[in-house]
């Protein structure tokens, strides 16, 4: 099968864990490759956001990834990428007139967009390219809980619904997402679930660990953003204290740069001043970016991985913690309630309570068999549910699932008329 991807600002290549790259970086470039194992043909289409890329870059005898011209060749700010949709449009639709392909998966709300008016272009006789689309992060949800603080631009309201209600197929990445996409308009035999995954050589839970500073560590990981609830994990070290687990390390990975540059990071800066306020700056340490293949001994060297974000579409830290063997303490929101099993797999709390953050980590911290045993029990659920090979096959069902259903109705006229408007597909 021939298999466009299209990844407006999260290409496969990008460093992780920088601005505005990180999950959707990893979900990418891991489907592609799992899916060119298969024996498929994958393109991926990104924007060229920085001058000195190569038009097309080879990763695999059956992948690659294409750079389109679409707005400055620098990096922008996703949310102000909307403009240069319809550039971007038009640079696949001229690639795939020399290889169109059998079915184009759409990656966030503006890929979407790209994805959609690239098939309408190429469209004959009314039967365009089929288009399928991952969305990774619904605006309603993000809207539901950062209010105005929501920097998405006023588009996204009406743009992403009608990118669900114009796509052929929409993959949801987990259970609480379907009913998100059914309120949207989204007709539910148009949905399909296929959850993120986990590269299980990399996190294999063997290896080397990293050294520790403090008697216990606790690790939290990803973007230095408040939506990601660091601010929770660090109001949850007083309680552990009074608990008597004074001597805890909270290790902070994540941000835009390495160790130094977190000074200058206003988020980082506000959770130092939270730490300093609740007296337990000096067990607070910011790691900033680091290599990806570091971070497999980051997680053997941590008693408990702690992710207590307000929201969170999927998460794939806690997977990586899970095919470790490290126990997780998760916030009991979005995806990572279909990932984290209650009791079993690691420990659910409310969302925004350090409180029960810190009963948590307390008992874990107490019951060092408790965190064996639930860090075993979570490396066997990643190892069965979530390889990447079973996700990709999941994802092929519904891609084959999307041409039977095209076929079938070939002769009627393609959804989603989308105008152009200042240079964007809408």
């Amino acid at each position: 099968m021939k298999i466009s991807m299209v990844s407006e600002h999260a290409s496969p290549l990008a460093a992780l864990g920088g601005i505005d790259a990180g999950g959707q970086n990893v979900h990418v470039a891991s489907l592609s490759a799992a899916l060119a194992r298969r024996g498929h043909h994958v393109t991926v289409y990104t924007r060229r956001d920085a001058e000195d890329l190569a038009a097309r870059v080879r990763v695999a005898p059956c992948l690659e990834v294409v750079h389109v011209e679409a707005g400055p060749p620098r990096h922008v700010p996703k949310d102000e990428l909307l403009p240069f949709i319809g550039e971007l449009a038009d640079g696949i639709a001229r690639d795939w007139e020399k290889r169109p392909p059998e079915v184009v998966h759409g990656h966030f709300w503006m890929s979407g967009l790209a994805s959609l008016d690239a098939s309408r272009q190429l469209a004959h006789g009314g039967h365009r390219i089929p288009v399928v689309q991952t969305f990774h992060a619904l605006g309603t949800v993000k809207r539901r809980h950062q209010g105005n603080a929501d920097t998405s631009p006023p588009e996204r309201r009406w743009l992403e619904p009608s990118v669900g209600r114009s796509a052929d197929r929409v993959i949801a990445t987990c259970s609480d997402e379907v009913f998100e996409l059914k309120a949207m308009g989204v007709a539910p035999e148009r949905i399909s679930i296929a959850p993120c995954g986990v590269d299980l050589r990399l996190f294999s839970g063997t290896g080397a660990r990293s050294p520790r500073n403090r008697g216990h560590r606790i690790l939290s990981v990803g973007r230095l953003v408040p939506r990601k609830g660091v601010e929770i994990v660090i109001r949850s070290l007083p309680a552990l204290r009074d608990e008597g687990f004074d001597d805890v390390e909270l290790l902070i990975v994540g941000g835009a740069g390495d160790a130094a540059a977190t000074e200058t990071d206003a988020e980082a800066r506000r959770l130092l001043a939270v730490a300093a306020e609740l007296g337990v700056r000096e067990q607070v340490t910011f790691l900033g970016q680091v290599p990806r293949n570091a971070m497999p001994g980051i997680f053997l060297s941590a008693d408990a991985v702690v992710c207590t974000p307000w929201y969170e579409p999927f998460g794939i830290v806690p997977l990586e913690a899970m095919a470790s063997g490290i126990p997780v303490v998760a916030a009991a929101v979005g995806g990572l309630r279909d990932t984290v099993v209650n009791q079993v797999t690691g420990l659910l709390v409310p969302p925004q309570d350090p409180a029960a953050t810190a009963a948590a980590l307390a008992r874990l911290l107490a019951d060092p068999g408790l965190g064996r045993q639930l860090g075993r029990a979570g490396q066997q659920r990643a190892r069965a549910r979530y390889s990447w090979d079973r996700v990709a096959a999941e994802t092929e069902h519904a891609y084959r699932e999307t041409l039977r259903t095209s076929a079938r109705h070939s002769g009627r006229a393609a959804r989603g008329q989308f105008q152009r408007v200042e240079g964007a597909a809408l």
